[in-house]
């Protein structure tokens, strides 16, 4: 399809689905009842008398139904698998050749980027979860796991840990009745209903919407961070707020195996306090204090976690002597970290291309 064609496809189905309030009245309520003159489709639709032969002329211009020029006029319906065959298939084509046109942004291009239209936040928040390689922190509400779901499972077959938040608690699946272990390492509940909608993939890419913004509202927005020092504010904030006034209701009976990757040193030091027996990390971050990326790799000395978890470290011990590990915007620390992985018997491998 050439660009001139392309260009006319998009006009005809532009015009075909350019429904006013009285067309769209019109058509709908023709197909409830198959068959109406005229004058019945005004009484029924409130559409006046002099706008209804225009307004069923226009529907039969465009094949979706039929007129039989009797006095009065009657108005027939058409199967909409007939009168939508030639629409499907032009969009079917139009969509094809659109698509080979298209070429996905790059995620990267904007720290921040701002959105207003629900579906376009849903599209991010799809993303974010199958975009996910080893951490995720979500936090939905009951009918956003429901739409999800799948993509949890997938990604929690392919090994990625996953923290789910759901809220209201007043609405979620008893753990009894549904096996939160399918789509999360680990589940919570929070009571609040004004808990926000977030995900947090890999500690970097993230989305953040009130929790109110994909309703039927008309205000809606997302903030998108494409970037790990943004994505680090939005995974501190689940963290340290949601986490904190949440309740565990799903975790898996077994103990999760080593390695381990993690994004956020507070969710590694949760993870490693109590934990027996030697332990080994590898870490990539920056110098405190000069700024320059690093990494840093031994046996794991020491473990700190503050009351309320808004201090957590690690220690490690170095070929170059021991190294106090924070998480991002360290400063009592000498590294600051930005990926972190714990094994057994030695340092497991990051993949730092």
């Amino acid at each position: 399809m050439d660009e001139d064609d392309m260009y006319r496809q998009l006009e005809a189905v532009g015009a075909q689905f350019d429904f006013g309030e009285y067309e769209a009245k019109a058509y709908v309520t023709i197909l409830e009842h198959g068959s109406l003159t005229a004058p019945e489709v005004a009484e029924k639709t409130d559409i006046p008398q002099p706008r209804v032969y225009d307004t069923v002329r226009s529907l039969a211009d465009n094949g979706l139904i039929e007129l039989h020029e009797s006095r009065p006029m009657r108005v027939v319906a058409v199967d909409p698998e007939d009168a939508f065959t030639d629409i499907r298939s032009t969009l079917d084509d139009l969509v094809t050749d659109l698509s080979e046109r298209f070429r996905a942004p790059a995620r990267d291009a904007e720290a921040v980027s701002f959105v207003t239209s629900r579906q376009t936040i849903r599209r991010y928040l799809e993303d974010v979860i199958s975009t996910a390689e080893y951490e995720l922190v979500i936090s939905l509400t009951p009918s956003l796991l429901s739409r999800y779901e799948e993509e949890l499972i997938e990604r929690r077959e392919a090994g990625v840990t996953i923290e789910l938040l759901v809220a209201p608690a007043v609405d979620i699946p008893d753990p009894e009745e549904y096996d939160y272990t399918k789509v999360a390492t680990t589940t919570r509940a929070r009571r609040g209903v004004t808990t926000p909608v977030v995900a947090v993939a890999d500690g970097s890419y993230s989305v953040y919407t009130p929790n109110d913004a994909l309703d039927a509202g008309d205000e809606s927005y997302g903030v998108i961070f494409s970037r790990s020092e943004l994505g680090f504010l939005v995974s501190a904030f689940l963290n340290t707020v949601v986490w904190s006034s949440s309740k565990k209701i799903a975790e898996p009976a077994d103990e999760l195996p080593f390695p381990r990757r993690y994004a956020t040193m507070r969710r590694c030091v949760q993870d490693l306090v109590g934990t027996n027996g030697e332990l080994y990390a590898t870490v990539e971050g920056r110098d405190v204090e000069t700024a320059e990326w690093a990494t840093v790799s031994g046996r794991v000395v020491d473990v700190s976690a503050g009351t309320n978890r808004e201090t957590a470290s690690i220690t490690i011990d170095s070929d170059d002597g021991r190294v106090a590990v924070g998480g991002q915007l360290a400063a009592l620390e000498d590294v600051e970290s930005y990926e972190i992985a714990v094994g057994r018997d030695e340092p497991p491998e990051l993949d730092l291309t």
